[in-house]
């Protein structure tokens, strides 16, 4: 019992168990090839799903060793504040809302601020 004493043991830093009788799941090791010359080795499971792309250090998708390219996701077009106004007001609307607010600028009833 004194060998297994707990006194001046940090409890929650250290754990009493061993690694008898643990099987670990059989691996394989996935390489990498990023398009700057890295390489990246990764263990995975022999039953886990390999991704085709990973990402890289340098910040570039690498690709997996004798896999093709992904077919890129389809993304929508970024919308810009002229396309969310179009989808309010037509530009005859917007050209209508213009001319009043010139007139009203030139008879002196707004303030250039306001």
């Amino acid at each position: 019992m004194p060998d297994r004493s707990l006194r001046g043991m940090s409890i929650g830093a250290k754990s009493m168990e061993s690694d008898e009788g643990v099987d670990f799941a059989p691996r394989f090791q996935a390489y990498y090839d990023c398009p700057n010359g890295h390489t990246i080795i990764l263990p995975f499971a022999t039953d886990a799903e390999v991704p085709p792309v990973w990402e890289c250090r340098c910040g570039e998708d690498a690709l997996l060793r004798d896999a093709e390219q992904p077919e890129p996701k389809a993304t929508k077009p970024q919308r810009t504040h002229w396309d969310m106004l179009l989808e309010r007001r037509t530009v005859a609307e917007l050209q209508e809302l213009l001319d009043e607010r010139l007139e009203l600028l030139r008879a002196g009833k707004l303030r250039r601020g306001a």
